[in-house]
């Protein structure tokens, strides 16, 4: 099963995995899915590197999410 990672963009420290499912994954879903259960579990995510992932529609309310690099996302 595909896990998704997210990282500290400066140190590459793990701040988050997430399994997901080969479909998700091809759909493009995966991420948001992971963003999603992170910020549900309550994981800090200040600094993540978020880069080109694909956000749209996920709820992000209460996400800490200073310092992170959403270029492209």
């Amino acid at each position: 099963m595909p896990t998704i990672t997210i990282r500290n963009r400066r140190t590459g420290a793990v701040l988050y995995s997430h399994e997901t499912t080969d479909e998700r994954q091809a759909s493009g879903l995966a991420m948001r899915d992971a963003m999603e259960a992170a910020v549900k579990s309550s994981a800090n995510l200040r600094s993540a590197d978020l880069r080109s992932a694909d956000l749209r529609s996920a709820n992000l309310r209460s996400a800490n999410l200073r310092s992170a690099d959403l270029s492209f996302a």
